[in-house]
């Protein structure tokens, strides 16, 4: 596949046209991106695809790159499919990638134990493996700004907020529809801890992924069931299909609150006027207006240089693809300040996603202040346990249901902690870390 340095496009990069190696300009580093704009959750995955390239081509447009060295990028596709997302993997290794996106947790569990062996950065952003935050047990995982262990910890918080706090959780009935994978199985140990603690009873749906959109069957269980209340963990075409399904059962939208993969604007759009009042929590805010994304649309959408299309720049995937990107182009600057070099490779990239700092200021001078909040990753703490907040669906567009707040990081952290231990124990022998981190 031909490298591009300003434009990843919208055209479907298969794994066979991958497989030659780039030619990269010296003053050029390279970053493979793993999509999935094809498969049962290309509805989702296209947004996300769009938002990352768009913002490496306007960061190549608008600054010549960074510090003066372009980004070289192409796309891998996935299909969502653990093995071809392992042989993009060993492609992006072979082409030299600054770092891998697995954008699954299949893919992203498959390749943890390849990333300390080959040296480069795994960016799992706000998936993956949870106790992955752990940076003393996987120094080269990283998963900002939060786990899914914390994004569950802010749904129960936020219902029992509404239930008059905590304690108004004792009795309750939560249902989980999930998608019956790695990823929709990862927050089920910490929702049963918390269900043990606060006295609320959890109810399983889970949604094999060949039925993804045949859930007849869990929402009449639903609706013999009688949840207070229904998280769902869903990706792809799961997200659409049971909003559809909330509605035509009559299920109560305001307690109806997906994980931050499942609020495209497309699953809600899926319910109609009826999917008024569905949430789901969110690290992003959604909209155009963001200096950056005016730069995106102005050099690289209506310049013709990307197959986006104008309506889609400020959904909430989109945004969400665009974060992604805007951790990759900080933690570059960075590593580049930290290291003093213009050219920098995995192991200098790594450098800066441990020292990823986006403070206010920093967020007005890149032009993204107000799309997330400040973030702040360590040596120890991969990722960070930032803030979040619950947004609610208007019937047209996301609105912000709440402030920002934090996590219940008091319940996510013994937790996560003993997880990573049980993971090095499981693996043995694990790696251990060469430089250990200096004590908070």
């Amino acid at each position: 596949m031909r490298m591009r340095t300003l434009l990843a496009g919208s055209v479907l990069m298969g794994l066979a046209a991958s497989f030659a190696a780039p030619a990269v300009a010296e003053d050029s580093v390279y970053i493979q991106l793993p999509t999935y704009r094809t498969g049962p959750y290309a509805g989702s995955g296209i947004h996300i695809a769009n938002g990352m390239s768009d913002y490496l081509a306007m960061i190549n447009e608008r600054d010549g790159g960074v510090n003066g060295v372009k980004i070289a990028f192409d796309e891998c596709e996935t299909g969502y499919d653990t093995q071809k997302g392992v042989e993009c993997y060993e492609q992006a290794k072979a082409k030299n990638t600054l770092v891998f996106n697995p954008w699954s947790t299949g893919i992203t569990l498959q390749v943890i134990p390849k990333s300390s062996v080959d040296k480069i950065p795994v960016l799992s952003m706000a998936y993956g493996l949870s106790a992955a935050a752990d940076g003393n047990t996987f120094p080269w995982v990283f998963n900002p700004p939060d786990t899914y262990w914390d994004g569950l910890s802010a749904i129960i918080k936020y219902i029992g907020e509404q239930e008059g706090g905590m304690e108004g959780l004792k009795g309750k009935k939560i249902g989980y529809i999930f998608l019956d994978a790695g990823y929709g199985r990862e927050p089920i140990p910490l929702l049963d801890n918390l269900a043990q603690k606060y006295g609320f009873e959890v109810l399983q749906y889970p949604v094999p992924g060949k039925e993804m959109q045949n859930q007849s069957s869990q929402w009449l269980s639903i609706r013999r069931d009688r949840p207070d209340y229904v998280v769902m963990w869903g990706w792809g075409a799961m997200n659409p299909t049971a909003i559809k399904e909330a509605v035509k059962n009559r299920f109560d939208m305001s307690k109806f609150i997906g994980v931050w993969w499942a609020g495209g604007d497309e699953d809600a759009r899926a319910g109609g006027t009826g999917a008024k009042g569905y949430k789901s929590v969110s690290f992003n805010n959604v909209g155009a207006d963001y200096p950056a994304l005016q730069d995106i649309k102005k050099l690289v959408v209506d310049a013709g240089k990307s197959g986006t299309p104008a309506s889609t720049v400020g959904e909430n995937l989109y945004n969400r693809g665009v974060v992604n990107a805007v951790y990759m182009v900080e933690a570059i600057r960075i590593a580049q300040e930290m290291t003093g070099k213009k050219v920098i490779n995995a192991e200098d990239m790594r450098v800066g996603l441990e020292n990823l700092k986006i403070d206010e200021a920093r967020l007005e001078a890149i032009g993204l202040k107000g799309m997330i909040a400040p973030i702040e990753i360590t040596c120890a703490n991969h990722s960070g346990h930032h803030p979040l907040f619950i947004q609610e669906w208007d019937g047209e567009k996301w609105t912000p249901a709440t402030d920002w707040f934090s996590p219940m990081t008091e319940e996510v952290t013994p937790i996560l902690m003993q997880a990573s231990k049980d993971y090095a124990t499981s693996n043995a022998p694990w790696p251990t870390r060469a430089d250990a981190c200096p004590a908070n």
